[in-house]
């Protein structure tokens, strides 16, 4: 089959085109900007790459057309294909017909950890010679990849409640046909498509109807939201989390030099003592669902228990980049106030001596809109210095976009240090100039952010920065 990607350089419509490729399809696309680390990506898989949206792009000999979320009516290649009537799905869909039918199929959903989550659970089943296929919305450590294609019968898949398609206005994850459901929390996010929290409700809701009898659909138990949701299950139920009563339920978690180490009750059994390699309660959640998983695919808690222990983290979650002149450089894909918190708090329980200077980019969809103002400043209290740069989307009219300058006097007023410093080189200049040896530099953002990182690490005069793959 010959199959043609409208908007290939997204990273998800990348990755689906490299799996596609390695199933022995013929996979090409175009995008209107081809750019790295997308572009090198796909030329490493062999994958031609046509820039800007022609209707000659879209040729006779094409069987399918994928059709990224981000392309609209008037698109030159979408007209095309619509005049033409050349049969086209969405990203979801195609990941559907392709992989999914015919696998146990492990949907890891929620509003904050899936990437996180989806990379330990699909870790610990690999580990476990379970063998499966995965498809994650970051680069997994282990398998420094954003996908894998096993031969197993599990298919561990990231369910973002994101849009499919301009045809398509629901969420992605209602065409991942889940025999096992996680939903780790629910709050209000993505307002470029969704009104209200009620709204983003209703797609988990429709989630949890599509889990079979024999399935399983695993709620996070520190989630209202999520854990209501527990009433319309047809399915088996199990809860994850901190609270009492959990069905997997985490205490006593204390800092270790390699992460978190807690408690494990498993239905009320005392179950000895685990560790994730990573910081805070949040990173100690998204091992409670891994386990669930696990445990639902028929591994023993003493092999996960190792496996949780050889976990590599995920790329742009809290990932060290390099060190300068004393100053650690880490970068966050955080951009929502509950995961900026996770991440400070996450921090500061980590390093309680150590200065810390939070970077932000209101990028977004939602942190460009002014719908989480004054949460922001709550989010960013365990920061030592808070930069807020220019907020990405400088189209939105003022009365709806968010401000820096009130996030600022926000901070102020609460006693904290925070000042609105709109461009990178100014960042930079201003980081490299005050931050001193033991600091710690943590830059959030959910896009590129202008290489800050390795220029910030360049004008601290440091090691060389960490590249990622």
């Amino acid at each position: 089959m010959r199959v043609h990607f409208i908007g290939i350089c997204g990273t998800a419509m990348a990755t689906l085109a490299a799996m596609l490729k390695r199933r022995g399809h013929v996979v090409g696309g175009s995008d209107q900007h081809v750019y790295p680390p997308m572009s090198e990506f796909l030329a490493r898989e062999g994958i031609p790459t046509l820039a800007g949206y022609r209707p000659e792009h879209v040729t006779g000999e094409i069987d399918l057309v994928v059709i990224g979320n981000a392309i609209s009516r008037g698109n030159p290649e979408l007209e095309e294909v619509l005049d033409r009537k050349i049969r086209y799905a969405s990203l979801p869909e195609a990941v559907r017909d392709e992989f999914l039918w015919g696998a146990r199929s492990i949907v890891i959903a929620g509003t904050h950890g899936k990437t996180t989550t989806t990379s330990l659970a699909a870790w610990l089943l690999t580990r476990g010679g379970l063998d499966p296929s995965v498809l994650i919305g970051g680069i997994a450590a282990n398998f420094d990849a954003s996908y894998r294609l096993g031969h197993g019968r599990d298919f561990v898949i990231e369910g973002d409640e994101y849009d499919s398609a301009f045809f398509d206005k629901t969420a992605k994850f209602l065409k991942y046909l889940p025999d096992v459901a996680v939903v780790a929390n629910i709050e209000f996010d993505h307002a470029d498509i969704y009104p209200d929290v009620e709204a983003v409700e209703l797609a988990f809701r429709r989630l949890v109807n599509l889990v079979p009898r024999r399935g399983l659909l695993l709620l996070g138990a520190d989630s209202a939201r999520a854990l209501a949701l527990r009433a319309l299950a047809r399915s088996p139920v199990e809860t994850f989390g901190l609270a009492e009563g959990a069905d997997w339920q985490a205490s006593a978690l204390a800092v270790t030099p390699r992460g978190t180490a807690f408690t494990l009750r498993r239905g009320g059994r005392l179950e000895g003592a685990f560790e994730v390699p990573m910081l805070g309660a949040h990173n100690v959640r998204n091992g409670l669902a891994a386990l669930a998983v696990g445990a639902f695919a028929g591994l023993g808690l003493d092999a996960m228990r190792e496996g949780l222990r050889d976990f590599l983290g995920v790329k742009r979650r809290l990932e060290f980049r390099g060190a300068g002149r004393g100053v650690l450089v880490y970068d966050d894909f955080a951009h929502h106030p509950t995961a900026i918190a996770e991440t400070l708090g996450a921090l500061r329980l980590g390093h309680p001596n150590a200065r810390i200077w939070a970077v932000f980019e209101p990028r977004s969809a939602t942190s460009c809109l002014r719908v989480f103002q004054r949460e922001f400043a709550e989010a960013f209290a365990p920061a030592d210095e808070t930069i807020v740069a220019a907020v990405f989307r400088s189209q939105i009219p003022d009365d709806r976009r968010f401000s820096p300058e009130d996030l600022v006097a926000d901070l102020h007023a609460a006693g904290r240090h925070a000042r609105h410093v709109p461009t990178v080189p100014e960042i930079v200049e201003t980081i490299a100039r005050e931050a001193r040896e033991g600091d710690l530099v943590v830059v959030m953002s959910n896009g590129g952010f202008d290489n800050i990182h390795e220029r910030l690490l360049a004008a601290l005069g440091g090691a060389e920065p960490v590249t990622r793959a």
